[in-house]
Order: C-alpha cells, then sequence, then structure tokens
C-alpha cells in the first residue's frame, strides 16, 4: 500500500475528509435552484413511504438531497476503508447509514441466502421502523444495469420501489465503472421521483424479470428526465 493511501485511510484523515464532503454537500444543496417533478410531492410521499429509493451507484451522495426535514432514511454502504468518507459526510446530511453487503444476485430467495443477508436484514428492518431506504440498484460494476437486489428488498419488506434521480446542471463526472457524478454549486438542479413499483411476494421468475426490466426502465426516463430539467443532456448515456 502506498503512502498516501495509508495515510488517506487514518482515522483522523478519513474523519477530517468526511467533515469537508459533509460541509461541500450542504453548499451544492443550497446553492442550486432545484425543481422537484412531480410538484408538491410532499403529500404523495408522505402517503406512499416508508419506501425504496432507487438510484443509479454514480447518485449515491447527492441522493441525500432528497431528504425532507422530518424524513427518516437509511442507505447501506460497505465496510471497506473507502466506504467510511462516504459514511461520515452523509451522516452529517441526516442519513443514517447501514455499514455492511447489500443483497445482490438474483438468486437471492429468502433472507437467510449467503452474500449480502446481514445488509437485507438491516434493511428490512429499517423499512419496518418507518425509515425509507436508499438503494443503489446497479449490477455490482456493471453501470445502469438493474441488479435483483432491490426488488429482493422490495419483495420481502412489502414496500414499494420509488425510483429517484439527483441531478445538477453543473457537475464533474468521473471516469469509473458507476460514472459517479458530484454536483458544482451555484447552478440548477433536478429532483424527479418516478412511478412506484411493487413486487410481489410470490412473483414467479419470469414475472420478477419482467419487474426488474420496468425498475430499469423506470430508473433511466427519472435519469433523462432530471437532465432535461435542468437544461442539459446527460454526456454518458446507459449501457448497450
Amino acid at each position: 500500500m502506498s503512502v498516501l493511501k495509508r495515510i488517506g485511510r487514518a482515522p483522523a484523515v478519513q474523519q477530517a475528509l468526511g467533515r469537508v464532503a459533509g460541509g461541500y454537500l450542504r453548499l451544492v444543496r443550497a446553492t442550486n435552484r432545484f425543481a422537484v417533478e412531480p410538484a408538491d410531492p410532499d403529500p404523495w410521499l408522505d402517503d406512499l413511504g416508508p419506501f425504496i429509493a432507487g438510484m443509479w451507484h454514480g447518485q449515491h451522495t447527492m441522493i441525500s438531497f432528497m431528504r425532507r426535514p422530518h424524513d427518516r432514511i437509511a442507505t447501506i454502504i460497505s465496510r471497506s476503508a473507502d466506504g467510511n468518507i462516504n459514511t461520515i459526510a452523509l451522516e452529517r446530511m441526516g442519513v443514517r447509514v447501514i455499514r455492511a453487503s447489500g443483497a445482490r444476485g438474483r438468486a437471492v430467495r429468502d433472507v437467510k441466502a449467503k452474500g449480502g443477508a446481514e445488509g437485507l436484514r438491516a434493511m428490512l428492518r429499517a423499512l419496518k421502523n418507518g425509515e425509507s431506504v436508499a438503494f443503489s440498484a446497479d449490477v455490482p460494476k456493471v453501470s445502469r444495469r438493474c441488479d435483483a437486489g432491490i426488488l429482493t428488498l422490495a419483495r420481502f419488506s412489502g414496500r414499494p420501489i420509488v425510483p429517484v434521480a439527483v441531478v445538477t446542471s453543473r457537475h464533474l463526472r468521473l471516469n469509473s465503472w458507476d460514472r459517479a457524478c458530484f454536483g458544482l454549486p451555484f447552478g440548477r438542479g433536478a429532483m424527479v421521483f418516478g412511478t412506484p413499483i411493487r413486487v410481489p411476494r410470490d412473483a414467479e421468475p419470469e414475472a420478477f424479470e419482467v419487474l426488474r426490466l420496468a425498475v430499469e426502465a423506470e430508473m433511466n426516463r427519472v435519469h433523462d428526465r432530471a437532465y432535461t430539467l435542468v437544461g442539459r443532456p446527460d454526456r454518458v448515456g446507459p449501457p448497450a
């Protein structure tokens, strides 16, 4: 491990970077003029909640902007050292962070399945306790391909998936697998909430796949709509 990486993983350094990141997110939220669609969503969201906010992975920091003062929102971040800074920043934005692996893969059929079971149980508890859960829906290391994990969470919780996109007109996009996008201050922003999608507990494999494709399509729709609202195209579209 390089000297810089060792320094970057020191707890004191990560605490400082997390606080800076949290402050920066507040600056971006405060200095962008956000349009919200549908307009005046508060009564609708209150009646719907708690729900599963489905997001593409590269929006995992700006998704905190959707939180209203009275909302209780949790999200999941891996226990890797690289997740520590994001955890600190999101907690400063009022989001409760669960440190665990998420439920992933089409083979996940019950809460006792190996790989992601701990995270799945934690998110189920959060939803049962009235917290909405923000969940990145991508197949691991494959951007904008919906994984079965988010549908598994919806199936066992009985709560709807609401595709969500948060974008800003001024931003930096990283050349990473998740096409991570970081908003910049002093521009326009958009938050778009999509059509809720429910997953029946007894969904057969064919119906499950239809629902997976529906979630993927709706997430791409709200993403494209958000960019339309800020007046610029998404420079990186979904994979072919």
